[in-house]
């Protein structure tokens, strides 16, 4: 995706941008790109959470007159073939029932619409291609419009809402419904007609960025954000989602104009200070996209209430659903403005050490998500000043990492491999290499990291290499009686850095060979 490339201008970056780079100085990959890859992947990684980017509407709306669907009602074994002729026969009935001007005819589109909406929202495999090629939606986009009966309009748009919810062409398949679809976010309409409108339009958004675009074009944006501001829990959650999914890039534009409507930001606080999880799910959500895409948004939420609503509820929930973009949101925030690490999450404050106790929470969990994430935000506050490492270092997270670093996935082993790389540095003044702490190099060395390190610098991958060879370089230049290349040496680490010897990339290449040729030269080993 196009954000993957991004950068800030140097006029943007801040100095805590530049520091979390102080292990890594040669590696060119700065605090804001990172947040910028972390949304795109996050894609991936939230339908794993079961958070889907589409979703079918199964129940009524709260505050429907709609019974809700039983639990048998469940169409599940019934014939494909059979489901797809009913379906065609429900689309036909579509079209009978628009030409019908009769005593009766109100009634009879009403249960039209609710036939298929049943077809489309009762099997475990809705029939979508079926009503498609049926000629469903430009019948309902005709269902929709001004003047229709509330009922009628609900119907219509839940319809749209489950073709939507279907594979790629499917979903395009709505792009001519969207004007009026985005029109009846309005408040000329019923609560429930614009609710269920932005459902529909929140499944269109997560097919993708092209889709994404349109909406956008078509003014999808403002009204969405105004639903989010009601008092309807269901209404501001549906909202919420469906902006996380509009918001959500590659393309900063969006997040960058939702941000500067009137009550955003006094709404993200208010929902995230309510008791339901699953508002604070969605809204935390939207903090995650704002904070990846936005530097003007990061500026404005780290300096409002919002980086203590995510601590509070990291600390005190276990819900895995909300935790994973809270603990997101946070670590774009920690990586995102220098005010976050240096004035809010100061050492001695109680938000600090809530915020340490949350991320040794997450590090414990069984969730890879929130092991990589929790690893991830700790790297940028131990890129913070020495009280923050020593802070870090003196935790339960410094045994944790150095377990994950051994033993994780090879993603997870990259992230903390960074936040201990960090705690045994503070950067220098100077274009020297940056100055050692040693009392936590021997710990995070003595305490079983070297291998995890080691192995690092085999990987393929040229970012998590550097890491290791810069780490070796500090072990072998700072632990004490000149130790460090032997216990390099003891852990095969010669072997892993001479695979760099003929190597492709130049800078990896000259930066392994440089480190055997200064401590295995010719004289290594003559004094003993």
């Amino acid at each position: 995706m196009a954000d993957d490339n991004a950068s800030p201008s140097p006029s943007s970056a801040s100095p805590h941008q530049h520091r979390r780079d102080a292990i890594k100085s040669s590696v060119h990959s700065t605090a804001a790109s990172r947040r910028r890859e972390h949304a795109v992947a996050i894609g991936k990684e939230r339908r794993e959470a079961l958070i889907r980017a589409k979703r079918v509407c199964r129940a009524p709306l709260s505050g429907s007159d709609e019974t809700e669907m039983e639990e048998g009602d469940m169409v599940i074994d019934e014939e494909k073939a059979c489901l797809e002729a009913k379906t065609v026969h429900a689309v036909e009935e579509l079209k009978s029932a628009l030409s019908n001007q009769g005593k009766g005819s109100q009634k009879k589109k009403i249960e039209v619409l609710r036939a298929l909406r049943h077809l489309l929202s009762q099997s475990e495999v809705p029939p979508v291609d079926a009503a498609v090629k049926a000629g469903a939606v430009p019948l309902l986009v005709q269902y929709l419009s001004f003047g229709s009966p509330n009922e009628q309009l609900l119907e219509a748009a839940w319809c749209l809402t489950n073709i939507a919810a279907g594979e790629p062409e499917e979903t395009k398949s709505l792009l001519p419904a969207l004007p009026l679809l985005i029109a009846h976010l309005g408040e000329k309409s019923s609560i429930l007609v614009a609710e269920q409108c932005a459902w529909a339009i929140g499944n269109v958004a997560g097919e993708g960025a092209e889709l994404r675009s349109k909406l956008l074009a078509q003014g999808a944006l403002r009204p969405l954000t105004h639903l989010m501001l009601s008092n309807k829990g269901s209404t501001a959650r549906t909202a919420a989602w469906a902006l996380s999914n509009l918001i959500k890039g590659p393309d900063p534009k969006a997040a960058n104009e939702l941000i500067d409507i009137d009550g955003v930001p006094n709404a993200i606080i208010r929902n995230l200070e309510k008791a339901d999880e699953e508002l604070a799910t969605e809204v935390a959500w939207v903090v995650v996209y704002l904070s990846a895409l936005s530097e003007r948004a990061i500026s404005l939420i780290v300096r409002s209430s919002v980086p203590q609503l995510l601590i509070g509820r990291l600390l005190s929930s276990d819900n895995l659903q909300l935790l994973i973009p809270v603990l997101r949101g946070l670590g774009n925030l920690v990586a995102g403005d220098g005010y976050m690490v240096d004035s809010l999450l100061t050492v001695g404050n109680n938000i600090t050490g809530q915020a340490l106790s949350g991320l040794i929470k997450c590090l414990k969990s069984d969730n890879r998500v929130l092991r990589k994430e929790a690893s991830w935000a700790l790297s940028n506050i131990a890129a913070g000043s020495f009280e923050h490492k020593k802070l870090i270092f003196a935790s339960e997270a410094t045994p944790l990492l150095i377990n994950l670093i051994a033993n994780a996935q090879f993603d997870i082993r990259k992230e903390a491999a960074y936040t201990l790389g960090h705690l045994c540095v503070v950067p220098s003044r100077s274009a020297e290499p940056p100055n050692i702490i040693v009392e936590h190099l021997v710990s995070i060395v003595d305490g079983g990291a070297l291998p995890g390190f080691i192995n690092l610098v085999r990987s393929a991958d040229i970012e998590s290499a550097r890491l290791g060879l810069q780490f070796l370089e500090l072990v072998m230049r700072g632990y004490p009686n000149g130790q460090g290349p032997k216990l390099v040496e003891r852990e095969d680490g010669i072997d892993a850095m001479e695979r760099f010897q003929f190597h492709e990339n130049e800078v990896m290449r000259n930066m392994a060979n440089g480190l055997v040729d200064k401590y295995f030269g010719e004289d290594y080993g003559l004094d003993e």
